[in-house]
This record gives structure tokens, C-alpha cells and sequence, in this order.
């Protein structure tokens, strides 16, 4: 069973010496007095039991445990004990000749440290640690190197490698039974066989539903975010967003849901039910959050996609625009100096112009204004053109994903719920009093123009543009969540409740050195302002007389009279150049 978790070569490694490296040479095998003591020749003992001893002394809290090898040891080590007791390298490979000498050393050495041997209490802490650390990772290595380290911090030798992993290999058998018996509950009948039916291919996608969910989108298309609508349609007919599985630990539940999109439907069915069950039940309520991340994070894509191309379009135009007025302005060129000569002139302005430029240029110019651009250059109406591609998925994303606002965006969530009854009801015209309050600036234009016009058409997609691209931002900035999503999730989530956080406060504080207590918080920043205000005034009152006063300029500029070196203590010196780099300072003459 061990080699299946470590290679022959590396069982080898765990049982003996590793390399070691300065700071654990220095850490580990430097010897107190105390030590010294306790090796002491007076007890009897011959040079090499003296250096075999000192280095179980040191290998024990090193590694955890001593090799049955004492002579292997890091020739580094041996070296700086050689040294430090007076007795030859050599002496070591002469200890242990007889085993009875290295068991009766250890035990000397464990209880000289104050070490335990691993007997049935300690054990069974040990299996118990192994279990909740099973619980959440299912790595048999890695619950090896914890078992190692938990082991260390209690003082208790480490068993054999072999022995160790069996413990390993015990409590992930019984944290897979521990798994099954915390979600026994929700395994219905019915939820078993739709479990099940999981991984059996479905005639009309062709595939497994399993492989189904566990396969994302390609691209940020109108068919993708459909194509994930009809996943999360699919995963809350199953209740899977109602799924609770708290009662299994985060990292367990993320490591079944990976063990399931990992193997195959087949590999999968072979495995017998209390295994398979909560494997599928992780991977169907994984797949409910990250599928509803999935179609946000789409929904976002698409509509920036579309909005960066009405970018691209805009700067084209413009750049046309501008090419088409070069004429205009050469024209412009020639009229203003005559304006601006006031040795002409007003009534031969008129005159002069049209003799020396012509009519017939003055008409082709007049003939070839284009009206003026609105605020954002006409961002938003080449965005228009893509308003029949944005309805394709869209009224799709808003009936089936619940959206709420934070403080601020009241006037938008009222927007998406009329935008959501018009897609409903099919009526086309926004209806008197909708919200347009959170439309940006630069785009009131569009709305008011419409309005004024009564194109009700006009108005109801700029209207409509306008909720879908606030709504994208209000996901960006927090301002915006979805309950039950993980990444759009509400902010407040992320803090501490009332009640969390006056378990904490008292610990909090003393750890950042700060009063619990508000009022004392503000009068010690009370107290430091008036510090430091005092020793702004000595700065300011230490200058000459005459030279003129401290003040704040109409522009809101602190004027600080120039002081000569001498009238200035070399602290407050120091404190104006703090002030010179924090506030912006008026030139001084």
C-alpha cells in the first residue's frame, strides 16, 4: 500500500537523512551546556556512544524521528559536533553496532527533550487530526507531510513510514464514509436517479450531461451565453442552486467536484453509490454557481464587445469627419484675419469676403455642414446598430438571473425590472416616469432628442442601451450583485456582521494597537492634531518681523515667508520642507 503512494527510492529517503542546509545545521545541531551535560562522559560512556548520542540529540527535533542508520548523518552535522564535543568524526561509524545501544539512547534523548513515543493516546489524537485534515484534502502525500508536522509540534516520535501511511490511508477510507454521512440527507430517491442520469448520453446534446456542465464556452458570443442559459435552466430544474452543502468543509466539496469532472461517466458508474452520490451531488452544486458566474461574466463580454466595436466605428467616423472638413477649415483660415483686421471696415467685411474668397465656395461650404455631434461623439448610436444582436440573449440573461442594487442604484433596479415586463409583455414603449436618472451625461442627449421627437422607437432603444450598459458597470463596481453567485456576489457578504464583529473587536485592536472604543479613538487623533498644530506654530511664529505674514492665497496656496537659516531651529527647517512636499506652495520672491 505505501509504494503506491512513495516510489521505493523515495521510502528510502524517508526513512533516513536528508541533505541539510545552514540554517537547520546552526538551528538544530548546536549544542547547549545543558546538552553537554547530558553527554557527559561521567556517565561512563566511550567516545563513540558519546557522538552517537549527541547526534539522536539533535536529529530527533530536526526531523521528528532518528534513522536507524546513526552513522548516515549529514557529514556537516557530524563535523560541528566533532568539533564541539572534542571527539573524531570517525568514532561515529562505530556506534550502533548493537542495537540495544540506539533504542536505549532514544528513549534517554526523548525523555531529555521531553518527547513522547507514539503509544495509543497519541495515536488516536493522530487519527483524529488525520480525519479533519482528510476532510479537506485528499492528497495521501501531503496528509503525510501533515501528519509528519502535527506530530512534531506534539512531541511524539514519528512511527515508520509504513505505519504512518496506513494511518493515512485509513482516514481517507473514513473521511469518504464521514462524506457520505453528512449529505445521506439529501439523497432522495428521486435525486439519486437524476444523479445517475448524469451520466448517461443524452440524445439531444449527444453527450453526457455531466460533460455537458463541466464543459465552458468558447467565446463571449449570443449563442454562448444562450448555450449557458440552457445549462443553469437545466441545473435549477434539478434544485442544484438550492443544494446545501455546508455541512461538508469548502475544500472538500471543491475536491469532489474536481474528482468528478475529472473522470469519465464511466469511471464514474463504477464506482458504488455512497462514493459516486456525493461526488455528483458537489459537482451539480458547484456547477449551479460557477455556470451563473459564467453567464454574468458572458453577459458582460458580449455587450463590451459590441460597445468597443461602436468605439472602433466612432473613431473611423470621426476620422472621416475630419477629413471632410479640411475645406471648411482652409475657409475658416482665410476668413478670420478679415474679421480680426480692425482697419476694415464692418460694412465692407461682407463685401470683401465674398469678392476675394467667392460665392461659389461660400455656397459649396454652406452646402456641406454636417450637424453637430452630441456629447459622446456618437458613441451610443453606432452602439444602436448593434441593438438587434444584443436583444438575442439579453432579455434571456434578465428573465432568468435576479439582480439587486446596493445603495445608489435604486433608480436603476427599477429600470431593469420595467425593462424586464416590457420583454415580457412585449410592449414597446417605455412607459411615463421610467427611471433615467442613472444615465450618464453623455448620453442624455440621445433620450431627450427622442423624447422631444416622440420617436418612440428612438427612445426606447437608447433607454434600453442605456440600463444594459449600467448594469455591465454596476457588476463591475459591486454596486450590482446576484444572490447565490460567488464572483458578483453582494460586497457586504465580505464583511463581518454586527455580531462577528463585536466577538473580534477587543482582539483586533489590541492587535493593531488602536482603542476599541470610538470615542477614544477620536480623541487620540484630536490629541495629534493639536501635536502637530503646535509645532506648526513654532515653525510659523519663528520668523522676523516685518518679513510678512503666513497666509492662504486667493488660489488656496500656502504663502510661507522665506526665513534665513539662522532663525530657523534645524527641526522646524525640517518640518517646513515636509510642508513645501504636502501642500502646494505659492512661489516666493
Amino acid at each position: 500500500m505505501a509504494t503506491r503512494v512513495f516510489a521505493d527510492d523515495e521510502l528510502e529517503r524517508l526513512r533516513g537523512f536528508p541533505e541539510i542546509n545552514k540554517e537547520e545545521l546552526i538551528r538544530f545541531f548546536t549544542l547547549t551546556p545543558a546538552d553537554v551535560g547530558f553527554i557527559d562522559p561521567g556517565r561512563g560512556r566511550s567516545p563513540k556512544d558519546r557522538i552517537g548520542l549527541a547526534v539522536q540529540l539533535c536529529t530527533l527535533p530536526w526531523l521528528g524521528f532518528v534513522p536507524d542508520d546513526v552513522a548516515s548523518a549529514p557529514p556537516a552535522a557530524v563535523a560541528r559536533l566533532s568539533e564541539r564535543l572534542q571527539i573524531p568524526m570517525g568514532e561515529l561509524r562505530f556506534y550502533g553496532t548493537r542495537k540495544q545501544t540506539r533504542t536505549d539512547h532514544l528513549r534517554e534523548v526523548t525523555g531529555y527533550l521531553n518527547w513522547k513515543s507514539a503509544k495509543a493516546i497519541q495515536l488516536k489524537e493522530l487519527d483524529e487530526f488525520l480525519l479533519a485534515r482528510a476532510m479537506e484534502h485528499d492528497s495521501p502525500s501531503l496528509l503525510f507531510r501533515l501528519a509528519c508536522e502535527h506530530l512534531a509540534a506534539s512531541r511524539v516520535v514519528r512511527p515508520g513510514v509504513v505505519s504512518l501511511l496506513e494511518r493515512v490511508a485509513a482516514a481517507r477510507a473514513q473521511a469518504g464514509r464521514e462524506t457520505y454521512q453528512r449529505v445521506r440527507h439529501l439523497l432522495t430517491p428521486k435525486l439519486m436517479g437524476e444523479l445517475d442520469g448524469l451520466l448517461i448520453v443524452d440524445p439531444v446534446i449527444g453527450e453526457t450531461r455531466l460533460n455537458w456542465l463541466s464543459t465552458g464556452a468558447t467565446g463571449d458570443s449570443a449563442n454562448a451565453v444562450k448555450g449557458e442559459l440552457e445549462k443553469l435552466g437545466f441545473l435549477r430544474g434539478l434544485d442544484a442552486h438550492a443544494l446545501d452543502l455546508t455541512a461538508l468543509p469548502a475544500e472538500r466539496r471543491r475536491f469532489l467536484a474536481q474528482v468528478g469532472r475529472r473522470l469519465t461517466a464511466q469511471s464514474l458508474d463504477r464506482r458504488e453509490a455512497q462514493r459516486r452520490h456525493p461526488i455528483l451531488l458537489t459537482v451539480l452544486a458547484q456547477s449551479a454557481a460557477d455556470v451563473l458566474d459564467e453567464v454574468i461574466g458572458l453577459f458582460d463580454q458580449a455587450v463590451s464587445a459590441r460597445e468597443s466595436r461602436a468605439r472602433t466605428k466612432m473613431r473611423d467616423a470621426l476620422a472621416v469627419r475630419a477629413a471632410a472638413g479640411e475645406g471648411r477649415q482652409a475657409l475658416l483660415d482665410e476668413i478670420l484675419p478679415v474679421l480680426l483686421d480692425v482697419a476694415i471696415e464692418d460694412e465692407q467685411v461682407g463685401g470683401r469676403l465674398r469678392n476675394t474668397i467667392g460665392m461659389a465656395r461660400l455656397r459649396a461650404a454652406a452646402a456641406g455642414s454636417v450637424p453637430r455631434l452630441p456629447r459622446d461623439h456618437g458613441h451610443l448610436a453606432m452602439l444602436d446598430d448593434s441593438y438587434s444582436y444584443l436583444r438575442q440573449f439579453t432579455p434571456d440573461v434578465l428573465r432568468t438571473i435576479t439582480f439587486k442594487g446596493g445603495s445608489g442604484a435604486e433608480s436603476l433596479m427599477e429600470a431593469v425590472t420595467i425593462l424586464k415586463e416590457l420583454n415580457a409583455t412585449g410592449a414597446r414603449k417605455v412607459p411615463d416616469g421610467a427611471p433615467a436618472d442613472f444615465v450618464p451625461v453623455r448620453w442624455e442627449g440621445y433620450l431627450e432628442q427622442a423624447a422631444k421627437a416622440k420617436d418612440v422607437t428612438a427612445y426606447r432603444h437608447f433607454w434600453e442601451l442605456t440600463v444594459l450598459l449600467g448594469l455591465r458597470d454596476g457588476l463591475r463596481s459591486g454596486d450590482v450583485y446576484v444572490p447565490s453567485s460567488r464572483r458578483y456576489a453582494d460586497p457586504a457578504s465580505y464583511l463581518f456582521t454586527s455580531e462577528q464583529w463585536t466577538g473580534q473587536r477587543e482582539g483586533f485592536c489590541q492587535l493593531v494597537g488602536k482603542p476599541a472604543s470610538a470615542a477614544a479613538a477620536l480623541q487620540g487623533c484630536k490629541e495629534e492634531l493639536e501635536t502637530a498644530m503646535e509645532d506648526l506654530e513654532k515653525v510659523l511664529g519663528s520668523r522676523k518681523a516685518g518679513v510678512g505674514e503666513v497666509r492662504l492665497s486667493d488660489k488656496g496656496e500656502l504663502i510661507i515667508p522665506p526665513l534665513s537659516a539662522e532663525d530657523v531651529p534645524a527641526e522646524a527647517a525640517s518640518l517646513r520642507d515636509e510642508l513645501s512636499e504636502l501642500l502646494p506652495l505659492a512661489p516666493i520672491a
